[in-house]
């Protein structure tokens, strides 16, 4: 491992030759990449709020975990007014999200394209998601897309939302039914900054943390589903008042809907939040051990298990739990309802509450890590100030402390011996993590604090996730999917002998996800009703409005980009970016991957970047009206 690298060590000077300013990022050695169980934890740990072979399924779970399960079930039964339509709601979102999974896995397994050294086309995954396949769908003009996407992100691509609800689940769980807004905020601060200081200080623990939090929701869920139906079965489990309950009979189950499809459609998107962490490990796919070997088994793997478990968590509420209004009208969440029915309203609401605050956790810890490679994607493609800087990554102190401590136990064992020591790989190649996109991806989530400190907690916690939901779990889907169903219907595309994953039934789930997305996107400018969740007499905002702060949020981008333009044109100057991998056979499977990249941002003049293709190869030759800088990435070794 170590010759290897020292290899391309000498292939990457040789290209740099007579470059200015070099920013070189490791690679993760091979242990450390993600395996099946990480990248299933980052689905649950999102949706329910280190061994790296198990590490793609650990992901994928903890991101799909996240606050949602716990906080939205009483929202999309006061918004469906039904019981039974609730549950199928559930199965809809569980069905819509897997379908959704299929959208990406396809795209992500199949773009961006590359040629490697036989002189082929091929596809060589990478971090970035949505980033990429924007890009391959839309390739000009040239930075509008990466503008669009990027600029979407960067703002809103975090849980300050989830912050705030961690913050009101940390006081209830201390005894504080009522904080101060103040009390929320602090701990809100206090969750964002912990989260990026741990990811900042070892990549490893973060990775370990969620692991361990995916591992920890999946058996809080299991537990409410024990619970649940044993209660309903009739068994006695605490002081609770344990009444009888009829909410799963046929003939109360589709009792007094709501007729409000505007309640309906705010149901749902709630449904898809919970369910939006299948996303999570394309952020991160350079960063995964054999993506295409691991990633449909492990993805497909924890949806199917997440939409399995919220069902069945949801179905145990309705056994236990009466659903009458003045039992729902309380302002708890499901679960607090759950153990305070059965249990009694002493103690156990207030570890429930706990164990809802630690979710919550959880699920930031797994965005501020893929959140973060995103950011460092977007800046390497020039078009933030200072992108350089955002786009390097640097090696955590807990790696640079174990590389001292190594270093000494070889000098230690070499006096004492004089045998030579067999270097390890992981500490040869110590860990890196994009520090910079962490600062500013805390940056923005404190912002985003900052925006909503005038209202109360519960609106700005559901003013925050609305307008998430709205832009990154509908509208950028609706996008991509919309992209890819060109991609497949038109022929000069070749999209068919592109791809390397087939979902089941061909377009069949592409065109199912792009209706729901299309279905979310236009009804919430419809009145939910006054009896809704989601009504102006119980959110104090307009129905309207956020739908619309959602839809302008397209906006941002194109006005980042020609303002971008517009200084190009006022200093006569031309950003040209390179991004030249280095693309080899994997050991293991003989696919392509890439191991490392040479980026390069290169200011020239107008007069010269017409005259020149421009980029690395091109500009070897002449420096006249150009600024470069140039960062390496190196990826490692992928499948």
């Amino acid at each position: 491992m170590s010759g290897d690298h020292e290899n391309l060590d000498d292939l990457l000077n040789q290209e740099l030759v007579g470059l200015n300013q070099q920013v070189r990022e490791r690679a993760q050695p091979e242990r450390q990449k993600l395996g099946a169980f990480t990248v299933g934890a980052l689905i649950m740990n999102r949706t329910i709020g280190n061994h790296v072979s198990l590490s793609y399924l650990a992901y994928m779970l903890i991101y799909t975990s996240g606050s949602g399960i716990f906080v939205t079930p009483r929202n999309v039964l006061l918004g469906t007014g039904s019981v039974g339509i609730s549950l199928l709601l559930w199965a809809i979102g569980a069905v819509a999200a897997i379908g959704g999974l299929l959208v990406w896995l396809e795209l992500g397994l199949s773009i961006p394209r590359h040629m490697v050294p036989d002189g082929r086309i091929k596809s060589v995954p990478r971090s970035g998601g949505e980033k990429n396949y924007l890009e391959y769908i839309l390739k000009s003009p040239k930075f509008f897309t990466t503008c669009l996407f990027g600029i979407i992100f960067i703002v809103l691509g975090n849980l300050s939302g989830n912050g705030v609800q961690f913050g009101l689940y940390v006081m209830r769980a201390a005894g504080n039914e009522s904080p101060s807004h103040d009390q929320v905020i602090a701990c809100a601060v206090a969750a964002l900054t912990i989260a990026c200081v741990i990811h900042i200080f070892s990549r490893r623990g973060g990775i370990m943390l969620s692991n361990i939090f995916a591992t920890f929701k999946v058996l809080v869920l299991i537990a409410i589903i024990i619970i649940g139906f044993s209660v309903g079965a009739g068994a006695k489990l605490g002081r609770g008042a344990h009444s009888e309950t009829a909410n799963l009979k046929i003939t109360n189950s589709f009792a007094g809907p709501s007729n409000k499809v505007s309640s309906y459609s705010f149901s749902l998107l709630n449904i898809l939040y919970s369910f939006s962490g299948f996303d999570q490990p394309f952020y991160v796919l350079s960063e995964g051990k054999q993506p295409r070997k691991n990633f449909p088994r492990a993805t497909i793997s924890a949806m199917s298990l997440a939409g399995a478990l919220f069902f069945l968590v949801n179905a145990a509420y309705m056994c236990a739990i009466p659903v009458t209004p003045e039992f729902l009208v309380s302002g708890n969440d499901m679960t607090v309802l759950f153990f305070q029915h059965i249990f009694g309203p002493g103690l156990a609401p207030r570890v429930m509450a706990g164990v809802v605050a630690a979710c919550i956790f959880g699920n930031i810890i797994v965005m501020t890590f893929t959140a973060s490679r995103v950011k460092q994607e977007i800046a390497k493609e020039g078009i933030l100030p200072f992108s350089l800087f955002f786009a390097t990554g640097n090696t955590t102190p807990d790696a640079w402390l174990r590389r001292k401590l190594h270093e000494r136990r070889v000098r230690k064992q070499r006096r004492s011996s004089g045998l030579p020591e067999m270097e390890d790989p992981a500490i040869a190649l110590p860990e890196q993590t994009p520090m910079a996109a962490l600062a500013l991806h805390w940056v923005v989530s404190l912002v985003m604090l900052g925006v909503t400190a005038m209202l109360s907690s519960a609106v700005a916690y559901f003013v925050l996730v609305f307008v998430y939901s709205y832009v990154l779990v509908v509208l950028i889907p609706f996008l991509v999917t919309g992209g890819l169903l060109y991609l497949k219907f038109t022929p000069s595309s070749q999209w068919s002998s592109i791809q390397n994953f087939r979902p089941w039934g061909g377009p069949t789930a592409a065109i199912a996800y792009f209706i729901v997305c299309l279905f979310l996107l236009v009804t919430p400018f419809l009145d939910p009703g006054e009896n809704s969740p989601w009504s102006y007499e119980t959110t104090g905002v307009k129905w309207w409005i956020l739908p619309t702060v959602g839809l302008s949020s397209l906006l941002w981008g194109p006005v980042w980009w020609a303002c971008l333009r517009f200084n190009m044109w006022r200093e006569g100057l031309e950003l040209v970016v390179t991004r030249l991998p280095h693309i080899e056979q994997d050991e293991e499977d003989g696919e392509w991957v890439q191991r490392a990249e040479l980026i390069d941002h290169v200011w020239q003049s107008r007069t010269y970047a017409r005259k020149n293709a421009g980029g690395l190869m091109a500009s070897r030759g002449s420096e006249e009206g150009s600024l470069r800088a140039v960062v390496v990435t190196e990826v490692g070794k992928q499948s």
